[in-house]
């Protein structure tokens, strides 16, 4: 496995792994919101997660890489800068299901840090959920020194 910049001859083998990767995210997620409150936030999570990822890959703000193994694309991650904040943010990160809890989400956090050092900021950041779907994603973020800041964040249907 190697990690290297994502260009956009990935953009479809990310996108497919990107709604692989978080589809236990989503059921976990629909399991734990109020039905009618997740319909509505979700009606079609796949299209609105692809256009989420295809908006990262290509946008200017953001810096992507993906790891390779064989050729094929295992797992992605994209990170964006805060200057004025010295801060960096890991925006997005996938490992293809099968492969997670090998090291390739651990492998693609720390090319993201060492980006965000050594672009000059001072401090990392990444959001994930308190869900059990996201149970693997805090992990890898608390193998690698993050520390959690806990948020609650409450929906109501109007």
């Amino acid at each position: 496995m190697h990690i290297r910049p994502y260009e956009p001859q990935y953009l479809d083998e990310v996108l497919s792994l990107s709604l692989r990767a978080w589809e236990p995210v989503f059921r976990s997620i629909g399991e734990v919101m109020p039905a009618q409150i997740y319909s509505e936030i979700y009606p079609d999570w796949r299209r609105v997660q692809a256009k989420s990822v295809q908006d990262v890959c290509t946008s200017d703000e953001m810096k992507v890489w993906v790891a390779l193994n064989s050729g094929r694309v295992v797992g992605f991650v994209a990170v964006t800068l805060y200057p004025e904040a010295e801060m960096g943010e890991i925006y997005m990160l996938a490992v293809e299901p099968e492969l997670q809890q090998q090291g390739i989400g651990s492998a693609l956090t720390e090319c993201a840090l060492q980006w965000i050092t050594d672009a000059g900021m001072s401090i990392a950041m990444v959001e994930t959920g308190g869900d059990p779907g996201h149970a693997p994603a805090r992990k890898t973020y608390e193998k690698a020194g993050f520390s959690p800041f806990p948020i609650i964040r409450y929906f109501k249907r109007l």
